[in-house]
């Protein structure tokens, strides 16, 4: 992976962390420990984990505004007809909000991101006087955020994930999925908010393993550690987890509070 290093905090992780040598273990030191942890064990389950950027910066810029508020689904059919209605990006720039909207209507709030997506082509275009952010790849990681994080609707998660994905730089995005995920683990406090939770995350592995942990535990987040039901039997660190106890006493007493039928054993 391309990109500037950060400040990995280096830490130590058993082979296999235990509940008993987690309890030692505080803040920081804690949660860098949790997040080997989770790598380690999510890896055999989701891995194996490979970096290969399915658009350049630019597109993954688009795709992901198209993406804010929706499903990915959605958003790749919205993102496939703009593509199809306007082949180039200077076309979308030419284009009225109304043309672009009628474009991207099944990606939802289609009104609100045809304006946005036409005044950040055309910020870049004024900035640059081209249509492309390959040149984001040369600067420092904080430097290269910021620029993106200027544009209209751009925020951490947006720009984690052009720096990421497209350009392969150690920018950690963290979605909805994840960000349940950290809550339950402990990999970040209860309290602490999502755009706290990029930073804090991103310093947990090493730089060049972010897009990896970034894709375990989203796809533990829709696969297993769901927002309603957890599959909390089916977790492989279900034994580290602080959430766990308090589903199971919430599903056990659901259980208890449902009708029995007739020939139905509790």
């Amino acid at each position: 992976m391309q990109g500037p290093l950060l400040e990995y905090r280096p830490h130590m992780t058993p082979s296999r962390l235990t509940a008993d040598s987690l309890s030692a273990l505080r803040g920081t030191a804690r949660r860098d420990a949790l997040a080997g942890e989770a790598m380690t064990r999510l890896d055999p389950m989701y891995g194996p984990i490979v970096w290969a950027p399915r658009f350049n910066a630019l597109e993954e810029l688009i795709f992901t505004v198209l993406t804010q508020h929706t499903s990915d689904i959605n958003a790749e059919v919205a993102y496939k007809s703009l593509r199809k209605i306007f082949p180039t990006w200077m076309d979308v720039i030419e284009a009225g909000p109304a043309e672009i909207a009628e474009a991207i209507k099944h990606g939802g709030l289609a009104n609100q991101k045809a304006p946005r997506i036409r005044e950040i082509l055309r910020i870049i275009l004024e900035r640059t006087g081209r249509l492309e952010l390959e040149f984001l790849a040369s600067m420092p990681l904080e430097q290269a955020r910021a620029w993106l994080i200027s544009l209209p609707g751009v925020g951490k998660k947006t720009t984690g994930i052009v720096l990421n994905f497209a350009l392969g730089m150690p920018a950690m995005p963290v979605d909805t999925h994840i960000y349940r995920v950290a809550r339950r683990l402990g990999l970040i406090g209860l309290k602490t908010n999502v755009d706290k939770a990029h930073d804090i995350m991103e310093i947990q592995i090493p730089p060049d393993e972010i897009f990896r942990y970034h894709t375990l535990l989203i796809t533990h987040g829709r696969q297993v550690c769901k927002a309603q039901r957890p599959l909390c039997g089916e977790c492989p660190m279900a034994d580290l987890c602080a959430a766990k106890p308090v589903f199971e006493k919430a599903f056990q007493a659901e259980k208890y509070r449902r009708p029995v039928r007739a020939g139905q054993t509790l």
